[in-house]
């Protein structure tokens, strides 16, 4: 199944929609989300991104993180790739917008406005093996060591998210 993004001007108004590579070979604005997902223990949990990802395999992310199909809104995008790559669901909650591009390895670019959601959930997970190569919980102070001491470990989106993060 061919994957589209919905492409939007600065304003986050749709334009149009475009297949998923094409866009990020073009650079074309278009919506994205991430999803923060914490414990009671204020530890968030990210996923180490499988090797059939087109991008940034390998790598340590948020919880998850992708693009809303051309008829989902954010928030519908966010419940179905949190219930594809974690098997579960919860609420969510807007945090903030951020303006995100990067350009990778494998000449593909992502020029994405990016919302941010986050929520608590206190259960066992259980992490979709095609999606997800491994996962871990972790408090932010040491998080943010890591990245600190070994950025590379790390994608450039959620980067920028942990530098904005409170």
């Amino acid at each position: 199944m061919q994957e589209y993004v919905t492409l939007i001007d600065q304003n986050d108004n749709i334009i149009w929609k475009e297949e998923k590579l094409k866009a990020h070979e073009l650079w074309l604005l278009h919506r994205a989300f991430s999803v923060l997902v914490f414990n009671k223990k204020w530890e968030l949990l990210l996923q180490q991104r499988e090797k059939n990802k087109y991008h940034c395999w390998w790598l340590w992310a948020n919880t998850v993180c992708s693009h809303p199909r051309s008829w989902e809104n954010y928030e519908e995008a966010a419940h179905r790739r949190l219930k594809e790559e974690f098997w579960f669901d919860c609420d969510i909650e807007h945090k903030f917008d951020m303006p995100y591009k990067a350009s990778f390895e494998n000449w593909l670019i992502e020029h994405e406005l990016d919302k941010i959601f986050i929520w608590y959930y206190d259960w066992p997970v259980k992490p979709n093996p095609e999606e997800i190569m491994d996962y871990k919980w972790i408090d932010i102070e040491n998080l943010k060591k890591d990245i600190k001491s070994e950025p590379e470990k790390y994608t450039p989106r959620f980067k920028l998210i942990m530098e904005r993060w409170e």
